[in-house]
């Protein structure tokens, strides 16, 4: 073994002595002796002993791994590696974890056997589903947990998204409804919220003087597995080895064999972007398209929400966040005072990136859109969206929907319409009303059911 390899591996059976008993100085200052294989303890450990039990009052069963990085930082620590003979541990005793800090109404995970219970698998499947060694890197397509594919974006480029396969997808279902809905989420944020939708987000910016948007870029890829472990021991409380599975159970890396299929963009800025996304995308973080990312996403945002809010309202404006679409709507101290530039460092210091070519304002004498929803006076959809998906009814109920088929696939044209229906419903009520009232007069008795 590799002398950093043996340090951490005595630390670490340092700390799992120390966690084993009563948190008194003889009694810990004993565990630790025989542990270490020593008759009577050296003086070190007493020092080291008296350092911890100074740095925590309590002791911390749920982080091991924090308590191993401490022992390392101590005097005591430093004069054992001085001795003649490096201590090494050579009784072990592992001690399970508990829950110590409950700070939200989350599902009770002391363990990792608890963890596995919660997802309904056993202890080797629950090591296999976490990867925390990022097999998805090199593994082949059959060994995957995830299928990837890319996506057309409308501004140029592609989306890369990751569908996670069956097994892994029921997990992270489980854990979204058990660990994550239970956690508060800002309310800033609409996106990906249950009560929370396009037109909540769109509602405090409608008759706004003017209305700015900004898009962060590579959202999902920006948020990597360290914030995630941090929210979930800092924020939920869970204890370190089910925060450490949950992270890789929530997080993922692009296979290069994957990522070796993406096409460049020609352009300078489109390189530019791509080459900074593939590096993101290489390291853990959050992959678009699981269930998990959405919830982890809002909540890891929490802090930029509190910022950007605050922000916003020195300035006498509103701030909302649609998943990666920041609107900032108020008067004209949104057009001066540099406040773009503003949010852009704010974001910068939480660890995202504003996409430097999707900042948008808007005055009153303009078209103001907040995704996809025209908000001048109330949130609506753009006329010339409303007049097309209001002649295309009634031409359906006058001349048959078979007649407005056209390029689009017969068997789904019929769920396509509704579908149009129903966002325009979800963003203007009462647009929405009128559009039903027209679908209502169209016999779809031919369609596809």
């Amino acid at each position: 073994m590799t002398r950093p390899r043996q340090a951490a591996a005595t630390a670490s059976g340092i700390a799992t002595a120390l966690l084993a008993g009563p948190w008194r100085r003889r009694d810990a200052v004993r565990r630790v002796a025989v542990a270490l294989g020593q008759a009577r303890a050296a003086r070190w450990v007493g020092t080291l002993v008296a350092e911890v039990l100074a740095a925590y009052r309590d002791a911390p069963a749920d982080r091991p791994r924090e308590l191993a990085a401490f022992v390392r930082t101590t005097e005591g620590w430093a004069r054992g590696q001085a001795a003649d003979v490096r201590p090494r541990v050579v009784r072990r005793q592992p001690v399970p974890t508990r829950t110590v800090r409950v700070r939200a109404p989350v599902a009770d995970l002391p363990d990792l056997a608890a963890l596995a219970r919660l997802l309904d698998v056993d202890q080797g499947e629950l090591a296999w589903l976490t990867d925390v060694r990022s097999w998805e890197r090199t593994a082949d397509a059959p060994l995957r947990h995830y299928r990837w594919r890319t996506v057309p974006r409308p501004a140029g480029g592609v989306r890369l998204l990751a569908a996670p396969k069956p097994r892994l997808r029921e997990a992270q279902r489980r854990v979204l409804r058990h660990v994550l809905a239970p956690l508060p989420v800002h309310p800033a944020a609409h996106g990906c919220v249950r009560g929370r939708s396009v037109r909540t987000a769109a509602l405090p910016h409608a008759g706004a003087d003017v209305v700015l948007g900004m898009d962060l870029e590579g959202f999902f890829a920006g948020i990597p597995a360290g914030r995630v472990w941090g929210l979930l021991q800092g924020v939920a409380g869970l204890t370190e080895p089910v925060a450490h599975a949950l992270t890789g159970l929530a997080t993922t890396v692009v296979p290069v064999a994957v990522w070796r299929r993406v096409p460049v963009p020609a352009d300078p800025a489109g390189r530019d972007r791509h080459h900074r996304l593939g590096r993101r995308l290489a390291v853990p973080h959050l992959p678009q398209g699981a269930p998990t990312s959405p919830a982890l996403a809002n909540l890891v945002c929490a802090r930029l929400d509190r910022r950007l809010a605050g922000l916003a309202a020195a300035s006498g404006a509103v701030y909302t966040r649609y998943v990666d679409d920041l609107t900032f709507s108020g008067g004209a101290a949104l057009r001066r005072d540099r406040f773009a530039d503003r949010v852009t460092a704010v974001a910068a210091d939480e660890g995202f990136r504003v996409h430097p070519g999707k900042t948008r304002t808007a005055g009153s004498g303009r078209r103001q859109q907040v995704l996809g929803a025209v908000v001048n006076v109330r949130p609506t959809l753009p006329r010339p969206e409303r007049d097309a998906l209001r002649a295309l009814l009634h031409n359906c109920a006058v001349h048959g929907w078979a007649s407005q088929v056209r390029d689009a696939d017969p068997a789904t044209f019929r769920d396509a319409v509704l579908g149009r229906v129903a966002w325009a419903s979800s963003v203007d009520p009462v647009l929405g009303a009128r559009l039903h009232a027209l679908a209502e007069r169209v016999d779809w008795s031919a369609a596809p059911s």
